[in-house]
């Protein structure tokens, strides 16, 4: 089973853009040259953005990739199919990486156990039951990625296919 989604670099040091693109061709099994732009919300940074189509797990597979890299800001999405739910991961330096499971309609499914688990801590003390929802939402990441992803509006997108 296929599905689609697409990956954004919303930022990324120039020296280390090629190795973002070798990493991408490990995963998708094909050659990648990414139509890198000036990221405007990060001076000395570039900004890339594609879709892509491949094999259920390959968004994970990507985000893999490009975990860790302290320089990398970059989010991957996956459209839910017949076998899957969605996905979506976002990662910042200063956060790490996020990921969510996603719906039809790109609303966050959160699993039973991560709610069970948010409502133990704030009964504990330990944090608070807003603060831990928000997490769980990925706020934290949306509110460090909105000036990139703003900042990337009109990019230009590409298709590609992950071999199969």
């Amino acid at each position: 089973m296929t599905t689609r989604g697409v990956l954004y670099v919303h930022s990324a040091p120039r020296a280390l853009c090629p190795h973002v693109e070798w990493a991408i061709a490990g995963v998708l099994g094909v050659r990648v040259n990414l139509d890198w732009i000036k990221q405007p919300a990060a001076n000395g940074t570039w900004r890339a953005e594609f879709s892509w189509q491949g094999e259920v797990g390959t968004a994970s597979k990507l985000a893999s990739a490009l975990r860790g890299w302290h320089l990398l800001r970059f989010e991957v999405t996956a459209e839910p199919c017949a076998t899957a739910e969605g996905e979506r991961y976002s990662s910042t330096p200063e956060l790490g990486i996020f990921h969510a499971v996603t719906g039809m309609h790109g609303d966050i499914l959160i699993p039973e156990d991560r709610l069970r688990a948010a409502l133990a801590r704030s009964a504990r003390g330990e944090s608070d039951l807003e603060a831990e929802i928000a997490k769980l939402l990925g706020k934290p990441w949306d509110d460090e990625l909105e000036p990139f992803r703003y900042a990337g509006e009109g990019a230009p997108v590409r298709w590609l296919h992950q071999v199969v």
